[in-house]
């Protein structure tokens, strides 16, 4: 009898990349194999790359040599961004047997019957252009929260941002698929649903991507409120340019979509968001954080900034700390620019030194830590519904509120996957 082949997965970046890694985990799980974790031994080991932090290829080569120190008779795959990018370099890093491209990713598994320890860098991989359809994917790590991936691939042309000659066009699944997928997720007891893709708010290009929309974001919400047994819903992320006066309107009523936004700024300069091609001005940014604090004034915000970008002068980044400063936003995550292969900022001059760019970031850290203290203390000694999660940590459980604020109490396992009401 043939012994069954076990696979581990690792997944380096964003919340996408987990969504799709936790589907080929179960993709593999239905065709036999047998799923381990990353620290232990197994016969294949997947790792799916991101290319939006800058050592990617340092990552990458890392833990091709973790596995060769424990298991050096072991398969290795690589897939995800970073394969899609830099296949050829990849595949140059001892121990990898396979790079797997966008259009292959989800074919691991007829890969894997035919790869043996004697392939040695073998790509299989094509033209982001000739990449279309959507596969639909999602996290299940434990009940609590899923990543639902409903779009992929951006049409956009941001001057610092690999992501579409990684991921290709945009490209959505149906209305009626998600709400289907919804549906599943609740019977299997998850409560929240956090709503993932590359442009989210572009949602409604069909799989091919063609270029004219079928179905657009607001509809997809107004169809998933209606879902029974899934108690909250979170966007992940939308552009400023696509954060429209509706769907903001639609949240501040909604039952089950959370009072929180995270949007994208990345520069509070216009000139910057001009110099990276941003579809927006730092005045419609200011009124869309203004629209959602009027209508949902308990609401969380979170917002993405790079520091550092080329020609990014002290004076550009005083005006993007002091715009800042002054919105009423609740946390930051902030970006260190980094150099990426085939972009158009690399054209731009001059170049800010790396030891500037760590400062600029250290600052507007700093700013965010405040910010989320001061958005907390507004809420002390009020009551909001907690969702905790059933991981036991050194005897406590953590959960958030709806308004995204972090709470920790002694672990209690009849609270894990429940909203409880909370004093903050």
């Amino acid at each position: 009898m043939e012994k069954q082949r076990s696979v581990a997965f690792h997944t380096l970046g964003c919340k996408l990349n987990f969504s799709e890694t936790s589907t080929l985990s179960r993709m593999m799980e239905s065709e036999g194999f047998l799923k381990k974790e990353f620290e232990d031994v197994a016969d294949v080991y997947v790792i799916n790359t991101c290319s939006v932090t800058d050592n990617a290829d340092k990552e990458c080569r890392q833990l091709v040599r973790r596995i060769q120190r424990k298991a050096p008779e072991s398969l290795v795959v690589i897939t995800g961004c970073y394969a899609q990018l830099k296949p050829k370099e990849i595949s140059e890093i001892p121990g990898v047997n396979l790079v797997l491209g966008a259009a292959e990713k989800f074919n691991l598994g007829s890969h894997l019957r035919e790869l043996t320890k004697n392939d040695s860098g073998k790509i299989s991989s094509c033209d982001i252009e000739d990449v279309s359809g959507f596969h639909a994917s999602f996290s299940v790590n434990d009940r609590t929260r899923t990543f639902l991936k409903v779009q992929d691939g951006c049409d956009y042309t941001c001057s610092f941002c690999t992501i579409p000659m990684a991921r290709g066009k945009s490209r959505s699944d149906s209305i009626l698929n998600v709400v289907k997928q919804a549906e599943q997720l609740a019977e299997k007891g998850v409560k929240e649903i956090v709503l993932t893709g590359v442009n989210l708010g572009d949602f409604g290009k069909g799989p091919d991507g063609a270029k004219k929309k079928e179905e657009s974001f607001f509809e997809l919400i107004q169809e998933l409120e209606h879902v029974d047994g899934i108690s909250r819903y979170r966007i992940s992320s939308i552009e400023p340019n696509l954060l429209t006066e509706d769907i903001i309107r639609f949240v501040a009523e909604s039952r089950k979509f959370m009072p929180h936004f995270h949007i994208p700024l990345q520069s509070g300069s216009n000139e910057m968001l001009g110099a990276m091609r941003r579809r927006y001005k730092r005045e419609h940014y200011a009124e869309r954080v203004e629209l959602i604090k009027s209508l949902i004034p308990h609401c969380a915000i979170g917002v993405d900034v790079i520091v550092g970008f080329p020609s990014e002068s002290d004076v550009h980044f005083r005006e993007t700390f002091e715009f800042l400063h002054q919105l009423p936003v609740s946390y930051l995550h902030v970006f260190t620019y980094s150099e990426r292969d085939n972009t158009r900022a690399l054209e731009i001059q001059p170049v800010v030194p790396m030891q500037v760019r760590y400062e600029r970031n250290k600052l507007l850290r700093n700013l965010s830590y405040m910010k989320m203290q001061y958005f907390t203390e507004q809420f002390r000694g009020q009551k909001r519904p907690v969702l905790f999660e059933g991981h036991n940590k050194n005897g406590m459980m953590e959960g958030y509120t709806d308004n995204y604020i972090r709470v920790a109490t002694p672990h209690r396992e009849e609270w894990a996957n429940s909203v409880i009401e909370w004093t903050i």
